[in-house]
């Protein structure tokens, strides 16, 4: 057996329930003390609703008048506190020892910076004996061993093409064909 919710309950309670919830929760209501027994608590509720909702007398000329006395309390020791701030000197921000100390951090930090910026020297492996990769005007050439290898992008102006270098020896073309359309993309890497 299925219980109306509190909500229905409560509104069956006021008539306020529509005609086929209304149908529903009577039928059930019929056969099921406990939920009888919320619907009457319910209505005892919704009679002595109009009980509570009377607004006693209060008297607010007296209550605006002892709002008004305590802002007025409030600004007054407002205005002793900021006298008493006003009295005593404030003490620069940067002054004598914390100028100090800031002004050699700023130091240290220069130099730490100046250091970590240049480079270290690296052992000195004389010349170059590997693959070396590079752009050319006409495409990719690979140099090694005494010998050269280029890879041509024939037929196309050195400005229509996008050069992109790799940090392992690569380097990639990449071209779009102005008549057919079609996009090149060579890659070469060196070992």
């Amino acid at each position: 057996m299925k219980h109306p919710n509190q909500a229905a309950l409560a509104l069956h309670a006021g008539g306020d329930l529509g005609l086929l919830a209304r149908w529903r929760a009577g039928h059930h209501l019929a056969k099921c003390e406990n939920c009888r027994r919320e619907l009457a608590a319910f209505g005892a509720a919704r009679e002595i609703l109009p009980d509570l909702a009377a607004i006693p007398e209060v008297p607010w000329n007296r209550l605006a008048a002892e709002m008004k006395a305590n802002i007025r309390l409030g600004l007054a020791a407002g205005e002793c506190v900021r006298a008493d701030d006003l009295r005593a000197p404030a003490a620069p921000l940067f002054a004598g020892a914390r100028a100090a100390v800031a002004f050699a951090s700023v130091i240290a930090l220069v130099a730490a910076g100046l250091f970590l910026e240049r480079p270290a020297p690296g052992p000195d492996a004389g010349p170059f004996q590997g693959a070396e990769v590079r752009a050319t005007a006409h495409g990719i050439q690979v140099r090694g061993g005494g010998g050269a290898l280029q890879f041509l992008n024939a037929g196309v102006e050195a400005n229509d093409v996008t050069y992109t270098p790799g940090a392992q020896g690569s380097m990639r073309a990449r071209y779009v064909d102005s008549e057919t359309g079609y996009v090149t993309v060579t890659n070469v890497y060196a070992d």
